[in-house]
């Protein structure tokens, strides 16, 4: 089977992002749970699309940054061919959620699970077929470095794909989803999590991210090329796309 070279080395946070990490180690429990309860349970069905669209040529090696349970890199193995996947994290109990995930669905073998930071993957250049993210963007302290970081790793006529938050154009809706996001979010993962503060912070960075013309042009200048997106959810969720 082919094989990345790694370097398991992480870099040391700046403040935001270790708060960031504190966060995401302490919903790790019911981060799946909460997920598929705010989105109606149609999270993984976006998430298999953004695998589809990232599907690359000839099979290889990809990545998942930010990975999380393990979702994305599990849609990778089923919907692209891939012989082998690699998940990044930076919090080590998603990661170890992620790797029990992968033993109760049968796959551990074609996943391995990398601690790492987005801004410095500890990967040579060129190394995978394709590279993924979802909901990771709008958490970057630096975004042109995070996605620059993606090309990089990525081979040419690979694809970065990021499924991220965005924002309804349906003035009436928009309006009815910014106010769920804000006012009920928090209470359900107050419930849920026990963590309102947590999903607090997520609808936050959720309104105050880039419209996706706007991270499709951020793409773009980060030296990814052929870049698109397509709206779901009635423009709540979308996944752009770029080849490197």
């Amino acid at each position: 089977m082919e094989r990345c070279r790694c370097d398991d080395s992480i870099v040391i946070p700046t403040d935001r992002a270790g708060r960031v990490r504190a966060m995401f180690d302490r919903i790790a429990p019911r981060y799946d749970l909460m997920n598929a309860l705010m989105t109606g349970g149609r999270d993984q069905a976006w998430r298999r699309k953004a695998a589809r669209l990232a599907r690359p040529e000839g099979g290889g090696i990809a990545l998942d940054v930010a990975t999380g349970t393990g979702d994305l890199a599990c849609a990778l193995l089923d919907e692209t061919g891939v012989g082998q996947v690699v998940g990044l994290d930076f919090s080590a109990p998603m990661l170890a959620l992620g790797r029990a995930k992968a033993r109760r669905l049968g796959v551990e073998p074609r996943i391995r699970f990398v601690a790492g930071d987005a801004l410095a993957l500890p990967f040579s250049d060129r190394t995978f077929a394709c590279v993924t993210s979802a909901f990771l963007l709008r958490n970057l302290t630096d975004l042109d470095r995070g996605l620059r970081e993606m090309a990089r790793v990525t081979r040419p006529g690979g694809k970065v794909a990021a499924l991220e938050t965005s924002h309804p154009t349906l003035p009436g809706f928009r309006t009815l989803f910014a106010l769920y996001f804000r006012r009920l979010i928090p209470v359900l993962g107050a419930l849920v999590s026990g963590d309102r503060e947590a999903y607090r912070y997520l609808p936050r960075t959720a309104q105050g991210f880039l419209e996706p013309e706007d991270l499709s042009r951020a793409m773009r200048t980060a030296g990814l090329r052929d870049v698109t997106y397509r709206r779901l959810a009635l423009g709540t969720v979308a996944i752009h796309v770029g080849t490197a």
